[in-house]
């Protein structure tokens, strides 16, 4: 459900960085931390087995993880530490679907009041709060003005806080698809400038969006849900534009993901050899086969239309894009339910701009509704989210893996909503978040 607005002009680099107000967290670069942390808990769920770790003992060393093993073990003698008694420690989270820079209080028209510069302020806001919701690593697939690749810029150079971005900056697709401007008349010729309507055209693309900061390409494969003048069923790139697309990209190294709701587009994107199918509402039988033959990961964002359907029309979503919520809110869910009995791949990705960010871990509930056990619904969020980003430094705690780790109450195997409450985030071996429920620091 990709947002398009008004603004695809070009934004400053330093737009971003001007917005780290008062208000921001203190941010400390993890490369300045000195000497070694170790950190305890009740309880490590280690994401590879599923099993609980008694008593685990962390050391942490310049951001890295060096040994994983048990309290008491020896650990050099000035370390500081972080006991956090009571707490299950588990990897950071990350999610695979996100708009930073979208905000859904603003639907239809409503954001035309604003500067376009407004949508580039509010991605930090946006950015701290999925942090600060243990999501320690996102993929932002899509945005206007390269504002992601501005804001992980700013992240990165400790300027700001936040998670690990992988940006996408602009998605695209046809001319008058879902990744295209399709909410004006032609007096106001808006359109994207990464439209491509043939072969030569998606390569061009590819090499376009990765000389200037794009990491993984997202393009719209159907017609979405928050895009006027389409329909979520309909194919709207060919399999030939896709393949070549795909093809591109991976001679550069980068992943793609496409956005595709609809059945053959859904199949197509798999043929193409597309990594990631967002979405993926009204897959059938034989598009489950297509992505467990070829190894493709099924992003569905199953949690979403609780929000849009409760608070769309007051935030002045148009009927007709709440029409298409509707209408593929249900087949969605039992299709994620279908596509995980049937073995598919599946990460974890919920269109957070769609809803309000810092809300991304209610999706955890709504997977466990429809199949998933809570193992599986958080190793969708961590261990195979990234096997999905081709990253061995995220996602599971282990040796030489950034030391990007949350803890929460109680047991999210037994309870997964726990998860929706995170007093404790470390990021890159630096504490990010510790509230008074995992304040025990000497």
């Amino acid at each position: 459900m990709t947002r398009n607005r008004l603004s695809l002009a070009l934004t400053s680099l330093f737009a971003v960085a001007f917005a780290a107000s008062a208000q921001a967290p203190t941010v400390v670069d993890a490369k300045t931390e000195a000497g070694d942390v170790v950190v305890t808990a009740d309880r490590l769920l280690d994401v590879r087995t599923g099993r609980m770790i008694e008593r685990p003992q962390v050391l942490v060393r310049n951001g890295h993880i060096v040994e994983v093993g048990r309290a008491g073990a020896t650990v050099p003698a000035n370390a500081k530490r972080i006991d956090l008694p009571g707490m299950t420690l588990m990897p950071g989270l990350i999610d695979m679907h996100t708009h930073l820079d979208a905000d859904p209080t603003f639907g239809g028209y409503t954001g035309l009041q604003f500067n376009d510069r407004f949508w580039s302020m509010l991605s930090v806001v946006h950015a701290q709060r999925t942090l600060m919701a243990g999501f320690t690593t996102i993929r932002n697939v899509g945005s206007d003005a390269w504002n992601d690749v501005g804001l992980r810029q700013a992240i990165d150079e400790g300027k700001l806080t936040g998670p690990r971005i992988v940006t996408a900056a602009y998605s695209f697709g046809a001319t008058g698809g879902h990744c295209d401007s399709t909410f004006y008349p032609p007096s106001m010729n808006q359109k994207s400038p990464y439209n491509a309507d043939t072969p030569e055209e998606g390569r061009q693309r590819v090499r376009e969006l990765r000389k200037y900061g794009a990491q993984v390409i997202k393009i719209c494969a159907t017609g979405g849900v928050f895009s006027r003048n389409t329909e979520p069923g309909q194919q709207q790139l060919s399999l030939a534009e896709m393949k070549a697309i795909a093809d591109e990209a991976h001679q550069w190294g980068l992943k793609v993901a496409a956005h595709a709701h609809g059945t053959a587009g859904i199949k197509d994107a798999i043929r193409a050899g597309v990594d990631t199918i967002e979405h993926a509402s009204l897959i059938d039988d034989e598009g489950i086969r297509l992505a467990k033959q070829h190894g493709a990961w099924l992003s569905m964002d199953i949690y979403n239309t609780d929000y849009t359907q409760a608070e769309g029309k007051k935030n002045g979503v148009l009927e007709d894009n709440l029409r298409k919520d509707r209408e593929v809110a249900d087949i969605q869910r039992e299709n994620f339910r279908r596509a995980h009995a049937a073995g598919a791949k599946m990460v974890y990705g919920t269109d957070s701009g769609i809803y309000p960010h810092g809300d991304n871990a209610k999706q955890f509930a709504v997977m466990v509704r429809y199949g998933m056990t809570p193992v599986q619904a958080i190793q969708a969020a961590t261990l195979n989210a990234s096997q999905a980003l081709g990253r061995e430094d995220v996602g599971v705690i282990e040796t030489n893996r950034f030391a990007d780790m949350i803890a929460v109450a109680g047991d999210p195997t037994r309870d997964v909503t726990v998860l929706e409450h995170v007093p404790f985030v470390m990021k890159g071996g630096v504490v990010v978040k510790q509230d008074a429920a995992a304040s025990l620091t000497r």
